[in-house]
């Protein structure tokens, strides 16, 4: 058995301009970094976590740093497998932009950018050796909008109608018996929207 907490990374000036972020390793910005902290403070009222594991780009392992000083656990390790999605060549574009220089039919078009099965087969990989590494432990998994929405539907087709992550969301899964359930989706009641779904 294993708990995974999933955390989006906290917010950065690309999200706020809409900027298409991918591997670009772009820093939190100040709301970020608020955000981040006020989800450490929410978990600090809630159960006990006992590790936690980030992607190594520096807006997820900011978030991670401070959400672990709040709760007094350190990162374990940052994994890459736990990177963004690769969007190739709109990297730093924004929607306007894309559809100046591609057209309306962009996503259609090959731009270098990751398929999202390879994103998902990464994401459901690095969780199943999480589970194994860390029998009967809660851990919280730090990474970004992609990963996270692409591995959740990897894990449970059909189950959601959409995966869009908001910035510092907690996902929660189980591993019981071999077999992955989600029981919280998306919550953000640490922040003003105070958006909740049950899974």
């Amino acid at each position: 058995m294993i708990t995974i907490g999933l955390v989006r990374h906290g917010i950065t000036d690309w999200n706020v301009r809409g900027k298409a972020q991918g591997i670009t390793d772009i820093p939190l910005n100040e709301e970020g970094k608020k955000q981040a902290l006020q989800l450490g403070e929410r978990l600090v009222l809630e159960e006990q976590w006992d590790v936690i594991v980030s992607s190594d780009l520096s807006r997820a392992s900011e978030t991670a740093r401070i959400i672990g000083e709040k709760l007094n656990v350190p990162v374990d390790h940052y994994d890459q497998r736990l990177r963004e999605k690769d969007f190739g060549i709109i990297q730093g574009t924004t929607e306007e932009e894309r559809l100046v220089t591609w057209g309306e039919n962009w996503r259609e078009l090959d731009l270098g950018a990751e398929p999202m099965e390879a994103v998902a087969a990464r994401g459901i990989a690095c969780f199943n050796d999480l589970a194994v590494t860390y029998q009967n432990k809660r851990v919280l998994v730090v990474s970004h909008g992609a990963l996270i929405g692409s591995t959740l539907e990897g894990l449970f087709p059909g189950k959601f109608k959409e995966t869009k992550m908001g910035n510092t969301s907690l996902t929660i899964l189980d591993k019981i018996q071999g077999e992955w359930n989600c029981s919280l989706y998306n919550c953000t009641t640490h922040l003003n929207q105070h958006k909740e779904v049950k899974a």
